[in-house]
């Protein structure tokens, strides 16, 4: 393939995908923080409940929902988990987590984050046309990267003088993670 060929291959892809590129790399970022904050919704209204919370064998998805109308909760309910002495029940806008020894606990209601929740859902998404998607997306950053790093045949800044100890140092750093992380 000519050089004119690699180049216009590798701008073009990168064109084509930047807005992808964008959205990925910002809601990966944010996601690798969830843990500490959320930035997918945010918090308008918390409220303290006590409620007497059943043995865990009693609690099912039909008696979450019921507590959930019984707290005031018109929402569409999602889910609900126990989870290290914690009955945790998510709806489409609001979070319930009751501790079940004492019955405490608190109702978060929140509205998603305008564009940086759309930005994740796109993350997340697992329907079939967007995975075969991804799978295209995933390759173009394949060939953007090789592309990439042959773009410049010869001289102190090819692939071959320079480039291979950064791309080696970028290979090293997330094996070392998975290594003693």
């Amino acid at each position: 393939m000519k050089q004119l060929k690699i180049r216009e291959l590798h701008r073009d892809l990168g064109y084509f995908y930047i807005g992808l590129i964008i959205s990925f790399a910002l809601s990966g970022i944010l996601m690798n923080h969830r843990d500490s904050f959320h930035a997918e919704k945010y918090t308008t209204e918390t409220r303290l409940v006590v409620v007497k919370v059943p043995q865990e064998s009693e609690v099912t998805d039909e008696y979450a929902e019921e507590l959930g109308k019984k707290l005031g909760i018109d929402d569409k309910f999602r889910r609900q988990k126990m989870d290290d002495g914690k009955l945790k029940i998510s709806f489409e806008k609001n979070d319930v987590e009751i501790d079940v020894k004492s019955g405490k606990g608190e109702i978060t209601t929140f509205i998603k984050t305008p564009i940086i929740s759309s930005m994740i859902k796109l993350h997340k998404n697992t329907s079939n046309w967007w995975i075969y998607y991804g799978d295209i997306f995933g390759l173009s950053l394949i060939t953007i990267a090789i592309t990439g790093a042959i773009m410049i045949p010869a001289g102190k800044f090819s692939f071959k003088s320079r480039g291979w100890k950064l791309a080696l140092a970028g290979i090293i750093i997330p094996l070392l993670v998975l290594l003693f992380v």
